[in-house]
């Protein structure tokens, strides 16, 4: 599924990938074997499948991975000098922005080729959702409150140590504030996942991906739950919070770690987008 697999590829790269030049040299590869994990594609339809995941790249490295390297490097910039809720808002709606450009394009160019599924694809794509919903039950949904409270913190931990170096103790109490206040979120997501996939299943049994996949891709926080959307809205703004108080405390190190670390982002998509050729 093209779509999923451009925005956890994506997630991934933003997240902090060890290397990301290798490991996106090697994205094709990953997309075919996910894509075959999910629809066991044979003969003229893998060959297809080839040629799109191609013409998908090929667009992204063309288009998408210099608006990376751009807005990397603004983020090395903005992060230069201390950060403003503007600064933030604008992080958020850049990554947004990518990720919804990316998730049509994967999408339009999947969709005629999900078009043409038998019914065992179908079948077989539920399977690996229901496999799927169970690691995500293990690993999100296991244990009690609290025990996934320190999942989380441990997560957000991570993530911020590889941007900005590691944490005071001062800052990592910070950290655990906003872990205690930000809304548990792992069962409306659980629930919100299987949303999404049911419409997939049905708009594949519709055959109608060529006409609603790419605005159902692009629309990916469209739809949910009340309570979810005014969980996510209420998690963002307490982690913007927490962005702002940190930057406040950030040592002339951990400052020139994070701006080291975006502009190695800048130059890892520009030497990436040097090799594409031609947009398809």
């Amino acid at each position: 599924m093209l779509p999923r697999l451009f925005l956890a590829m994506l997630l991934a790269l933003l997240a902090g990938c060890s290397s990301i030049q290798l490991g996106y040299r090697h994205a094709d590869t990953f997309a075919r074997w996910q894509a075959n994990s999910y629809f066991d594609f044979e003969g003229a339809a893998a060959e297809e499948l080839d040629r799109r995941i191609a013409a998908f790249f090929a667009w992204h490295r063309a288009k998408a991975l210099p608006q990376y390297a751009r807005l990397a490097g603004e983020a090395a910039t903005r992060g230069a000098r201390p950060l403003s809720r503007d600064d933030l808002v604008w992080g958020y709606d850049a990554i947004r922005g990518q990720v919804r450009e990316g998730l049509r394009a994967a999408a339009t160019e999947a969709a005629p080729l999900l078009d043409r599924l038998t019914a065992e694809q179908i079948a077989h794509l539920e399977r690996r959702f229901a496999e799927e919903n169970r690691k995500f039950a293990r690993d999100n949904l296991a244990g009690s409150p609290e025990d996934r409270r320190k999942r989380r913190l441990k997560r957000n931990l991570e993530r911020l140590e590889d941007w900005v170096g590691t944490l005071s103790d001062a800052q990592v109490e910070r950290v655990r504030q906003y872990n205690d206040r930000a809304p548990a979120t792992e069962s409306l997501r659980d629930r919100d996942r299987k949303r999404r996939q049911g419409e997939f299943v049905a708009l594949l049994r519709a055959r109608e991906a060529a006409r609603r996949l790419p605005d159902w891709a692009a629309e990916w926080d469209a739809g949910r739950e009340p309570a979810y959307a005014e969980a996510a809205k209420a998690q963002i703004a307490l982690f913007q919070e927490l962005l702002l108080d940190l930057d406040k405390s950030l040592s002339p190190a951990q400052r020139e770690h994070f701006v080291r670390h975006a502009k190695g982002y800048a130059e890892d998509f520009a030497t990436l987008a040097r090799d594409a050729g031609p947009a398809k």
